[in-house]
């Protein structure tokens, strides 16, 4: 059975590389910036090559903008230690979250900050996927609240709060002494936990 993901994101060779020049693309020059002729330009190919595959550059944007999104998806949930505490769970889930942000900086800044150029049915979409993950976030801020672990004046702001950390990551990395993901994600999570006022 061919699954949503799949029909969206093409799973052939040729889609992938395409993708992977606009993401650099776009993350230099912006997506108003760039036409799908510079683009194959960086695979040496001419621009009618590219729409077998992708028959715009918007459709190209949501290809990349919902890939980033459902990994995002999956790699909070595969953090989230949900037998644990909530103080593990929140340092697990914001480590990874934010590291992934460093990690693909290229790729979050297109995800996280082009969304504006996509169709309104496609910003739908997408705009679901980031509810699932702030979901994943507010969960666990809820249950620390709910036990007692967290300390915090509104649940929702401050996992729109959490959420913001970590997705503006993509957004200045590298930058001063924070050049290893790896960095990033011990620093984030140690922010998280002292935001909700986790209780030691």
């Amino acid at each position: 059975m061919v699954t949503q993901s799949e029909t969206v994101v093409s799973t052939s060779k040729a889609a992938a590389r395409i993708r992977l020049a606009a993401i650099e693309a776009f993350a230099e020059n912006g997506y108003g910036g760039t036409t799908t002729r510079d683009i194959a330009a960086r695979l040496g190919l001419s621009p009618a090559a590219m729409y077998p595959h992708y028959r715009s550059k918007e459709e190209l944007l949501y290809a990349i903008t919902y890939e980033g999104h459902v990994r995002c998806v999956e790699v909070l949930t595969a953090a989230d230690p949900v037998d644990e505490s909530p103080t593990a769970r929140l340092r697990s889930v914001v480590g990874a979250f934010s590291g992934w942000h460093a990690t693909h900086h290229e790729r979050g800044r297109v995800v996280q900050y082009e969304l504006t150029a996509l169709s309104p049915e496609h910003y739908r979409t997408v705009i679901g996927l980031r509810r699932d993950i702030s979901r994943i976030v507010k969960r666990i801020v809820r249950a620390g609240t709910e036990d007692g672990s967290f300390v915090v004046p509104d649940v929702e702001g401050v996992t729109l709060a959490i959420n913001s950390l970590c997705v503006d990551v993509c957004r200045w990395f590298p930058a001063g002494g924070l050049t290893e993901p790896d960095a990033v994600a011990e620093l984030y999570a140690e922010l998280a936990v002292r935001l909700v006022g986790a209780r030691a």
